[in-house]
Formats: C-alpha cells, sequence, structure tokens
C-alpha cells in the first residue's frame, strides 16, 4: 500500500538506549546498512509488533469464545449467538483498508500506539456490563466494537513491509501474520482457563485479562518501535487495482481461506455445543477443543508460502481448494452420520488446509505482478525499473484490497450457519455452501491462473 523513498546519508548505528524515535535514514536494500544498523531495528520493531497484533487478534476474536459463557440466563438463541460472532469480523473487514492507510498518515510508532489504546474501547465496558440482564443490543454494540482488533493485522503488515528488504520480506510478514493469527487460540484457551477456574459464570473476567495487555502493548509501542521515513500512500494505487481484474479473482479466493480460518474460529465452539450437544452439556465441555483448530491453521500458515516456493502459488492454492472441498464433505458427512471423530477430524483438515491457503494466495500476489511487469518489459511497453516500481506498488494495492475483502468471510461463515441452523435445525446447509464455495475456488484458480493458453502467466 505504501512505498519508502530514502536518501543516501551517512549510516548512524542504532543508539544504545534503543530508545523509540523516528528513523532519519531508512535503506533496508543497502546491504551494509542493513547489516550495521537496519537488522537490529528491523527486529526489535518486528517482535514489538508481533505482540501488539496479538493482542489485537485476541480482542478481535473475544467473542468466539465469549458466546459459550452466554447461558440460558442470558436469553439469547444459538441464531442470535451467531450474529455476534459475525458483527466483529465484519466491522475488522472494514477497518482494514483505512488501517493500513493510517501507517503512512500517521507514521508506523503513532499508529501502533493509537490503534493499541483503541482496543480498550471494547474490553472495558465488557468487563463491566458482561453479567445476565445486559440487553442483547448492548452485546451486539460490544461485540461490534471487538472489530478493531481486526484492523490492527493490516496496520500491523503494512508497517512491518517497510522495515525489511526485499529478500526478506516473506520471512517477516510470515512471523508477522502467524504471530497474529495465534492470538484466536490463545483468547479461547484464556476462556477455557476462566470456564475451569471461575465457571461459566464469570465471562467478564476474559476480556479482563487482556486490559494490562492492551496497556503494555501500547507501551511497547511507544518505547522501542520506530517510524520509517518516507512511507507515503500511492495516490491512484487503491483505485488502479479496483479496476484489476486480478484484484478481485484473489480476493474470492482469500474470501475462501482467509475467511475460512476467521469464521471457523469463530463459530467452532458453537457448532461443537449445537452438532453434538450430549457431548458437550457445558461450554467448559466445548472449550478445551475449540482453540485446537485455529492453533493448527495458524502454525501451518508458513507451509503454504513454502510449498508455494517450491511448487508455484496457484497449484498449492488449486489443490488446496479441492482438499478444503474435501473436508467440508467429510464434515458434513460425519454431521448426519454423528460420527464425532470423523467430525472433529474434517474440522480441523479445514483449519490446516484455510491456513496453508493464506500462505499459498498471499504468495500469489507478487508472483501476478512480478509476471505481468515481466511481460511488459519483453513486449517494450515498460522499462525494468518502472515496471518493478508498478508491481511493488499493485502489489502493496492488492494486498490490501484483498485483506478487507478476505475478512469479509468471517462474515459470511456465520451468517451460513446462522441461517442453515434456523432453517433446519442443523448445519447441513452451510457445509453444502462451503463445498459449493470452495468448488468455485479451484475452478477460478484453474482458468485464470493453471489453464493452458498462450496468455498464461508464468511463475504464478
Amino acid at each position: 500500500m505504501s512505498t519508502l523513498t530514502s536518501t543516501a546519508v551517512t549510516i548512524r548505528p542504532p543508539a544504545a538506549t534503543g530508545r523509540a524515535r523516528r528513523l532519519d535514514d531508512w535503506r533496508p536494500e543497502d546491504p551494509d546498512f542493513w547489516r550495521v544498523t537496519g537488522a537490529p531495528i528491523a527486529r526489535r520493531n518486528l517482535w514489538v509488533s508481533i505482540f501488539a497484533e496479538h493482542v489485537g487478534f485476541s480482542v478481535w476474536s473475544l467473542w468466539s469464545v465469549t458466546v459459550l459463557f452466554l447461558g440460558p440466563a442470558y436469553g439469547i438463541d444459538p441464531a442470535g449467538k451467531f450474529l455476534l460472532t459475525a458483527v466483529p469480523a465484519a466491522l475488522g473487514a472494514v477497518l482494514r483498508l483505512p488501517y493500513t492507510l493510517a501507517v503512512a498518515r500517521f507514521g508506523g510508532r503513532r499508529w501502533t500506539i493509537i490503534s493499541a489504546l483503541l482496543l480498550l474501547v471494547p474490553t472495558v465496558p465488557m468487563t463491566v456490563l458482561l453479567e445476565p440482564g445486559v440487553s442483547y443490543s448492548t452485546l451486539m454494540v460490544l461485540a461490534c466494537l471487538t472489530g478493531v482488533g481486526g484492523g490492527n493485522f493490516a496496520s500491523s503488515m503494512a508497517n512491518i513491509n517497510l522495515f525489511y528488504p526485499q529478500r526478506l520480506k516473506g520471512r517477516a510478514l510470515g512471523l508477522n501474520a502467524g504471530g497474529g493469527n495465534l492470538g484466536v487460540p490463545a483468547v479461547q484457551l484464556v476462556g477455557l482457563a476462566v470456564l475451569a477456574t471461575a465457571g461459566a459464570a464469570y465471562p467478564r473476567l476474559v476480556p479482563a485479562v487482556y486490559l494490562p495487555l492492551i496497556v503494555l502493548a501500547a507501551l511497547a509501542a511507544a518505547r522501542w518501535l520506530d517510524t520509517v521515513p518516507g512511507a507515503r500512500n500511492e495516490p491512484g494505487a487503491l483505485r488502479e487495482a479496483a479496476r484489476d481484474p486480478h484484484t478481485w479473482v484473489m480476493s474470492v479466493l482469500y474470501v475462501g481461506t482467509f475467511g475460512s480460518f476467521i469464521g471457523f474460529g469463530f463459530a467452532f465452539g458453537q457448532v461443537l455445543q449445537l452438532q453434538f450437544a450430549e457431548r458437550f452439556p457445558t461450554p467448559v465441555d466445548a472449550a478445551w477443543l475449540t482453540f485446537l483448530g485455529p492453533l493448527v491453521g495458524s502454525l501451518i500458515r508458513p507451509l503454504g508460502g513454502h510449498l508455494a516456493d517450491r511448487l508455484g502459488g496457484a497449484r498449492v492454492t488449486f489443490w488446496n481448494f479441492v482438499a478444503m472441498a474435501a473436508g467440508a464433505g467429510t464434515v458434513l458427512y460425519a454431521a448426519r452420520e454423528r460420527s464425532f471423530g470423523l467430525y472433529l477430524a474434517g474440522f480441523l483438515a479445514l483449519f490446516v488446509f484455510s491456513g496453508i491457503g493464506n500462505g499459498s494466495t498471499y504468495k500469489m500476489i507478487p508472483a501476478i505482478f512480478r509476471a505481468r511487469a515481466a511481460d511488459a518489459v519483453t513486449s517494450g511497453r515498460r522499462d525494468p525499473e518502472a515496471a518493478a516500481r508498478w508491481a511493488r506498488r499493485m502489489t502493496g494495492a492488492l494486498i490490501g484490497i484483498a485483506g478487507a475483502v478476505g475478512a469479509s468471510g468471517g462474515v459470511l461463515v456465520n451468517i451460513s450457519f446462522r441461517q442453515s441452523f434456523l432453517g433446519s435445525g442443523n448445519a447441513d446447509a452451510a457445509y453444502l455452501a462451503f463445498i459449493g464455495w470452495y468448488a468455485l475456488c479451484f475452478a477460478v484458480t484453474w482458468a485464470v491462473y493453471l489453464r493452458p493458453r498462450a496468455d498464461r502467466l508464468a511463475n504464478v
């Protein structure tokens, strides 16, 4: 989304105190600068960013575990609970684009502090108001506000992208994304700990755990983060990307991967309780399994990028969607046959393949524009330097748009479960919808990026 400009001035080693400041000079592509000055500063910023983003993801996911506490005393039916897990995904998706742009507008350090403190907006009132008798409209507002945590991912990725040279961006962004995604199982483990110790009567303890962590994230950002000079939002990049058909193809694919990951992460605990009520009579019975899916999905994400590097992003993405359709089919069959073991295996497979797909689709985006830039150079329409600048510009813009659209998949997953349970009392219709979507995704991947033809993009 942003580009970096810098001037060649004297290399300055980092201050011994590590005091956070605006950098006067940043040239990560210069090997000497990177070795002496850049690498230590970038690593420090990466680890602080991972922590702050992790806390943001946890706040975004609060209602995936909070709904397990909402027993009969709250008077909320399953359809109402699915809405409570859908609205955070919706706000998180909407905020991803402005949060990405905010890094260049306010500076990475300042915006990380602001975005961390914004996490107090939902968590403080949740700590005060979560008890029987609270109105459903109040719960909806509180659930929606946790969506601010979803925006933190986008701004964190945009900020860390500025610190690393091209050859190291993939690993740095993978660590940043994986650390953030781990916030989903982390908050569910916190919920499990509260359920196992204090019991289901104290849902307010879950957001209360995050109050000091939010403050710590803001303080860490103020103390140890830096702001890269010269970062700016490319004028017209979003408009140009929005007119490019590849933007919407990749957005559809990312709805299938990241949308599935975040949607299933929010809904898994509820679905377990509804599909197998006899096995999970209490929230704690479901909570000890709820975190497993998001955990494996988060940890497996780097494998998707690694496989894409070796085999090609489009090929990995194609077969990954085939596997996701098979996983959804397994879940559907197991639900109908009341086979809990097979059901759990199928759902864990969905989490695994959504994680792999997150990595492989992200790898496809820069490959698409590198291939198109190479074609433009070969045909004489652009010189190599201009083509490379265009590819970087479009890659950043597409990642921003696809990230926002992809997060909306979390809304679609929860709404699908809600409508399915409302209509038939089970989730069969939702699973059929997921199979259909994954079939659409692997068909689109083949048609656009794998089908043999003269204008097929190379190495995508």
